[in-house]
């Protein structure tokens, strides 16, 4: 593929592209605003110019937080079909971005049948077919060929992959810190990272994507894809959350953002894990000031360990205190989290949360975003329920209910009948309503 300027350095050289003009209309953010934080690494467009068809997705500071929807087989769970339906239903529920993150079956094909499924930015963790590929072939996954790896980034980019999440902040000094703190009480949580270490501690040797961070990045900007650094050292208990190992990964992960961003590339950087709720904001301050405000990628978070069968409302309650307080990009948790692998329900379920979930976390970051909830409340006052449904994020399931329990009175609803606040408060005040609380 021919070199191109990515929309970091187009934006540095004043430019403002078709991709920063969508996401301003979007955004209803003037377009020279997401240039100049582009331009900064505030902000970051998955942009692979090989998708025609894909759409231009803004992430970053003053814009709304983005939820991300991870699917992908496993070696119990393999069928092409399966997850294009739930990539489509991703997209249908409202998703902002796509991660295909298969860990069986021929990953080329459901990741090009994915990619064909949705108009979203997909993403996907390369070191999953990487190790899986190599354990196929060699009954052994540390006998992973580095440049294989290297090689197999690029193909992926090639099929159209707009963003990868590549476990560069593993390191052997953060396994030392693994050692020396005694491990851990919940393990370790990721896929790629924990796969990556134990290749470290069977060769020996330094952390490949690491110690040629340069190399990662000048193929990501030949697709002008985003590098989401891993968080492959991240908590999956809250007894562990912010330990020494998790803090030596997120220092290196924020310093290679910034030197990531010095040679062009496009830049995130993402976060736990199990987080106490009480950890939330300090995990985003600290990542934002060490990474120079980098779009912040976070995985739930999960605020508690008991909740499986209903994480999708364990990991809401973390992703509205995380969309508060800073955070970019949201990753959903479905129901199926800790237990299964999800299915197309559960990833409807998990987007519907997570997306309701960053709305309320967005609603407290931009106060002055807040003039639809108002006119949701008015309708709701005033019983007026088909124009309550343009304000409702999931109006026909709000319809459907609606209908499956209508009231005999159609103003009211079956909650109080004729016992109903609303019709009542209206009967007393309805004349004394003024300035913009009056009827529309």
């Amino acid at each position: 593929m021919k070199s191109i300027k990515t929309q970091l350095e187009l934006a540095r050289a004043g430019v403002i592209t078709e991709q920063m003009k969508q996401v301003a209309q979007d955004e209803n953010v003037e377009s020279e605003t997401i240039r100049q934080r582009i331009a900064k690494g505030e902000i970051v467009i998955p942009n692979n110019p090989l998708r025609k068809s894909q759409k231009a997705v803004g992430i970053g500071k003053g814009l709304r937080t983005k939820v991300n929807v991870s699917i992908g087989t496993s070696s119990d769970i393999c069928s092409i079909d399966a997850e294009v339906r739930k990539a489509i239903a991703a997209q249908e529920e409202g998703a902002d971005t796509l991660m295909e993150l298969s860990a069986d079956g021929d990953m080329d094909a459901i990741r090009r049948e994915v990619l064909k499924a949705v108009s979203l930015p997909v993403g996907n963790v390369p070191l999953y077919q990487a190790f899986k590929e190599t354990g196929r072939k060699y009954h052994n996954p540390a006998k992973l060929d580095p440049e294989y790896l290297f090689e197999l980034i690029e193909k992926q980019l090639e099929d159209g992959l707009s963003f990868m999440a590549i476990h560069c902040g593993i390191n052997q000094y953060t396994i030392e810190r693994l050692r020396k703190q005694g491990f851990r009480y919940g393990g370790l949580a990721s896929k790629g990272g924990t796969f990556m270490v134990a290749w470290m501690d069977a060769t020996g040797k330094e952390n490949p994507l690491y110690e040629q961070f340069d190399r990662v990045c000048s193929i990501m900007k030949k697709y002008d894809a985003v590098l989401s650094l891993g968080n492959g050292i991240r908590a999956g208990a809250i007894h562990d959350s912010h330990d020494r190992a998790q803090m030596a990964e997120m220092i290196i992960n924020c310093e290679l953002a910034e030197l990531g961003r010095e040679m062009g590339c496009q830049m995130m950087v993402e976060g736990p894990g199990h987080v106490p709720m009480d950890e939330i904001q300090g995990n985003i301050m600290l990542e934002k000031r060490m990474s120079g405000n980098a779009p912040y990628y976070v995985l739930g978070p999960l605020p508690a360990d008991t909740g499986a069968g209903y994480d999708h409302i364990t990991s809401a309650i973390g992703a509205a205190t995380s969309s508060w307080h800073g955070a970019d990009l949201v990753c959903y948790i479905t129901p199926a989290e800790h237990l299964a692998l999800p299915n197309e329900q559960d990833v409807r379920e998990g987007v519907r949360a997570t997306r309701l979930a960053v709305r309320i976390g967005d609603i407290a970051k931009y106060p002055e975003k807040r003039e639809n909830e108002k006119l949701a409340a008015m309708a709701r006052r005033d019983m007026r329920w088909e124009d309550l449904g343009k304000y409702l994020m999931f109006p026909e399931i709000a319809r459907q209910m609606r209908a499956e329990r209508s009231p005999r009175e159609e103003k009211t609803c079956t909650m109080c009948g004729d016992f109903c606040a609303m019709k009542k408060g209206m009967e007393v005040f309805s004349r004394d309503i003024k300035y913009d609380k009056a009827i529309i």
